[in-house]
């Protein structure tokens, strides 16, 4: 097939969703089929992975994410999508977001009949409460919805996420899970020497997050649960791998923690192996892909019974849950999963042997079929149409 894949994030920015975007490209480039990436032009790029099929880049200006340094909105591209898509012969598109670029890339698929599959990677309208700009939540909603159903499916990574959005209005969900290299983020690349780098030893606890310091992944609960683990044990430290928003008043508030910067693929994985129990306080995720990525590194992961973690992580077994919005239980479980070291061990196990049941992979092939329905669909709907105008008098 030949696919346009429309996204307004993209490595090398850091997020869930450009990481995801790049699996993506790169996984459907290695099938053999022919990608068309359009997306913002960035100060650093980094190209998709060279692959059996071909991936034709098109960039287009863009402007800064109010709130979000690095990351970007792109701007209209109407005179390139009238240029491309009646003239490239997709078969049919992705398309990642919802911003300006997004509009008119689903707008020009629209008009010359190519199926778009849409995706639902941000929960914006949940966001903006957490801007001072919560007003604003329902008319994103709306938007979201309206840009959504105009499509002919809408992939969202979780069965849950699903319901919850048709039960908003929201039609055609389909589920496309998120996915993991257990290869690279793998309890193999535990790093003594990184650990010793952060003043621990081997039998020290390290407590680790992982993502945005933003406003909207609720950090101050993962603080609060470090605090009643470190009042019970001196030699815990907690560890920040990644950069955002809120930074620089974290540093300030939180001196005796320990913030590494933002950190990319083995080195990432060497963060996640060498830590022990990792907390992940966000309430407003679609699909959190670092619960994954820490499921797969060996790690004890404390969560909110959101999003991955609800879809991939039993109480007990392979994590630890705590009610959606129940501050004391996620704070609880954090000091339950820091003072046993035989459950930490039992969790580990379990979250690793998840992990290796949801490989890029399989989510792949799903994705192929997915794409092959929607042709299918245009397929058939264009030969009864052709079958009503031969047989109209």
């Amino acid at each position: 097939m030949k696919i346009l894949v429309a996204t307004e994030t993209y490595p090398p920015e850091i997020n869930g969703v450009a990481r995801t975007l790049a699996q993506m490209v790169d996984g459907l480039a290695a099938r053999g089929h022919g990608i068309v990436l359009v997306r913002p032009r960035q100060s650093r790029r980094v190209p998709p992975a060279e692959a059996a099929g071909a991936v034709v880049e098109h960039e287009v200006q863009g402007i800064p994410l109010p709130g979000y340094a690095g990351l970007q909105f792109g701007l209209p591209a109407y005179r390139l999508m009238r240029r491309l898509v009646p003239t490239a012969g997709f078969d049919a598109a992705y398309i990642a977001t919802e911003g300006p670029l997004g509009f008119t890339a689903l707008q020009a698929c629209i008009r010359h009949r190519v199926p778009a599959l849409t995706g639902m990677h941000t929960n914006f309208h949940q966001y903006s409460a957490h801007y001072g700009a919560g007003i604003l939540g329902p008319l994103l909603l709306r938007h979201l919805r309206r840009f959504h159903n105009r499509s002919a499916g809408t992939l969202v990574p979780t069965s849950t996420m699903a319901g919850e959005l048709a039960a908003m209005g929201f039609d055609r969900m389909q589920v496309w899970p998120r996915g993991v290299h257990t290869d690279l983020f793998s309890p193999g690349r535990r790093d003594p020497s990184l650990r010793a780098a952060w003043g621990l030893g081997e039998d020290d606890l390290a407590v680790l997050y992982v993502g945005r310091l933003a406003p909207e992944k609720n950090i101050d609960t993962a603080f609060a649960a470090y605090q009643a683990i470190r009042a019970a044990n001196d030699r815990a430290r907690f560890v920040l791998v990644g950069g955002g928003p809120a930074e620089r008043q974290l540093r300030n508030e939180h001196p005796d923690a320990i913030f590494v910067g933002p950190k990319r693929g083995e080195e990432l994985a060497a963060h996640y192996a060498s830590g022990d129990l990792f907390l992940f306080p966000s309430e407003t995720e679609t699909f959190g892909n670092v619960t994954l990525e820490a499921m797969a590194s060996g790690l004890a992961v404390v969560s909110y019974d959101l999003a991955a973690a609800h879809e991939l992580i039993t109480h007990a077994r392979n994590g630890l849950l705590a009610t959606a919005g129940d501050t004391t239980a996620f704070i609880d479980q954090a000091v339950a999963g820091a003072a046993d070291a035989e459950l930490r061990r039992t969790l580990k196990i379990h979250a690793r042997e998840t992990a290796l049941q949801q490989d890029w992979p399989r989510l792949i092939n799903k994705l192929e079929t997915m794409f092959s329905a929607v042709c299918e669909e245009r397929a058939s709907d264009g030969l009864e149409g052709a079958a009503e105008s031969t047989e109209r008098p």
